[in-house]
């Protein structure tokens, strides 16, 4: 996908996955054709087919506190991170949005680059703290039980910072240096490991105005809060379309996680309930504050277990306004009956989501070409772990073939 202009090389992404429609041979075919290809250039996963919670591409130490998605994500990110430093001559990552630092703590203890984290919530900076010092003495004790395991130089743990990133002006604290030198001048490395929003927008912009960030590896999401205008479109070309207009409903279906759906659908379970059951309770919310949009709603576990008039009730005390007393259970029974009508609507809309995605993103890419940098999206997690796989990596000069060699997987 590298290149100068916007045509040749979208057009060879839809190709690929054109292809991988084609072999599945179903009425699918075209959004598989339109969509950028989702599939990663390795097995999936094997590195977890002895231990489904537990990688054996990672350490134990790394393992701990972080779930087997998180294990996976920053394995493969870190790693691309890693060869991509190497090739630029990074000093330096800076990992925006870093949440409890696990990306950072893998990058930093791990692969031993110099890390910079930037979190805008104080809890998560200190949890990270928390959790950097207790890696750092399981590392110093296994080093003791085991004098075979040789530590080449002092560890560098990620150095914390506490900062929201305003995604409409430029971060000074982002872009200072942990380390000056006076024979050479800082080059940054910007990294987000799911930044949210407007975050990965903010990522770009300051990859393309400051000289010190040399490179970038972005891996978005939450589609639906991207600021409009600002946050989409970004490129001329996108902006230049007919109708490129994408509305909240469907930058918010751009995040469900097609594999896993697909995966239900096959299995008809009584989770499919989940979605007749959330529409019932939106209708009932809607009816009692009809002013109120998209309201949150908090998850209540083993759904397909409850009656539809106890799950609305649950509903309701979590965040919606109060509930309408009593309840038209009727009514409710009678959402309950269109349940397949409710799948069949949610599975069509999912259809589309890689669309809006790669929308979302070949305008990134394109708002990266435009200006003469070169960029490439590579799907780099396994989409049954990670739905939001496509990585956006970008250089201010170009790496030709080395490209190709930053989603390989490490021996």
């Amino acid at each position: 996908m590298a290149g100068s202009t916007g045509w040749t090389e979208p057009a060879t992404a839809g190709h690929a996955a054109a292809g991988d429609a084609q072999r599945r041979g179903s009425g699918q075919s075209t959004a598989y054709a339109l969509a950028f290809t989702r599939t990663p250039g390795f097995q999936t996963p094997s590195e977890f087919l002895e231990n489904p919670s537990q990688s054996s591409r990672l350490t134990a130490p790394f393992r701990k506190h972080v779930r087997p998605k998180k294990q996976h994500e920053i394995r493969r990110l870190g790693e691309l991170v890693k060869k991509l430093s190497d090739l630029t001559g990074c000093t330096q990552v800076v990992d925006v949005g870093s949440g409890q630092g696990h990306l950072s703590r893998f990058m930093s203890l791990g692969l031993g680059l110099m890390v910079k984290s930037i979190e805008g919530d104080q809890r998560l900076v200190e949890r990270a703290q928390r959790l950097d010092q207790e890696l750092l003495q399981t590392l110093e004790k296994e080093e003791k039980r085991n004098p075979k395991v040789v530590q080449t130089g002092p560890r560098h743990p990620p150095h914390h910072v506490v900062r929201w990133v305003d995604p409409t002006t430029l971060c000074e604290e982002l872009l200072l240096p942990l380390e000056t030198s006076p024979q050479s001048r800082a080059r940054l490395l910007l990294t987000g490991l799911h930044a949210c929003g407007d975050l990965s927008v903010a990522l770009l912009r300051h990859f393309c105005c400051c000289p010190e960030v040399v490179a970038l590896a972005s891996v978005g999401c939450c589609y639906m809060k991207l600021s409009d205008p600002g946050g989409y479109p970004l490129s001329q070309w996108v902006a230049g379309l007919p109708g490129y207009e994408l509305p909240y409903r469907l930058r918010e279906g751009a995040c469900h996680a097609l594999e896993e759906y697909a995966e239900r659908l096959q299995k008809a379970g009584p989770s499919l309930r989940t979605h007749c059951y959330r529409a019932a309770l939106e209708t009932v919310i809607r009816c009692a504050q009809p002013e109120l949009r998209r309201p949150g709603v908090q998850g209540i576990p083993r759904v397909h277990e409850l009656k539809i008039e106890e799950y609305v009730q649950r509903g309701l005390q979590g965040g919606g306004p109060p509930p309408p007393l009593p309840l038209n259970v009727a009514a409710l029974r009678a959402h309950q009956a269109q349940e397949n009508r409710v799948v069949a609507f949610f599975s069509l809309a999912l259809l589309l989501a890689p669309l809006v995605e790669t929308l979302i993103l070949l305008d990134r890419l394109l708002y990266l070409q435009e200006q003469g940098f070169h960029a490439e999206l590579l799907p780099i997690f396994s989409p049954e772990l990670s739905p939001r796989n496509l990585v956006l990596v970008a250089t201010k000069g170009p790496l030709g073939e080395a490209f190709s060699l930053l989603e390989t997987e490490d021996n």
